[in-house]
């Protein structure tokens, strides 16, 4: 797990008085706006405050300390910001995906480990996990209440219910 997650890249300035796009690349406008200071290393090293941060579309506007015209914006130009997670205050029962990266998957009932959540997509209005079973296959898991029972990164595992056939391994070709 990481200290410092990227929060966002510029990729153009804004005006002449330092104002800078950027796409971000946390959870928008809103949650970085909440934040007062900002790294220019994913090791913490570079630390700059933040004097604003605004939406525009898909992209924000932020002001930071020291960048106050268009040349300094434009040497930012292709940067990627991170913030401290320490400085995040999520809502009950959201985490960052980096916390979730690695833990096991296991069955709620059974205990049996179906895997390590791999990867985590959003391509509609829940997120999708991939478990990596230990065969290399690969599962995909809707995180929705139905199938997640609790997320316990501290622990580093993921307690699930699935449904028949959603780890089900194929034995001669047949499914189980």
């Amino acid at each position: 797990m990481q200290n410092y997650l990227p929060a966002c890249k510029v990729v153009s300035t804004h005006g002449v008085r330092g104002e800078m796009k950027a796409l971000p690349l946390c959870d928008g406008a809103a949650f970085l706006a909440k934040f007062k200071r900002l790294f220019a290393g994913a090791d913490g090293s570079g630390e700059v405050r933040v004097l604003g941060v605004r939406a525009q579309g898909n992209t924000i506007l932020l002001r930071l300390e020291g960048i106050g015209d268009m040349d300094a914006a434009r040497a930012q130009v292709g940067r990627t910001y991170y913030f401290a997670k320490a400085d995040a205050r999520l809502p009950k029962g959201r985490y960052f995906i980096d916390d979730l990266l690695g833990c096991q998957v296991v069955d709620a009932d059974s205990g049996r480990e179906y895997g390590t959540l791999t990867a985590v997509d959003h391509p509609a209005a829940q997120d999708i996990y991939t478990v990596t079973d230990a065969q290399g296959e690969t599962h995909m898991l809707p995180a929705v209440p139905e199938f997640v029972r609790s997320i316990e990164p501290e622990n580093r595992r993921i307690t699930v219910t699935p449904i028949d056939g959603m780890f089900t391994e194929a034995v001669n070709g047949d499914k189980e």
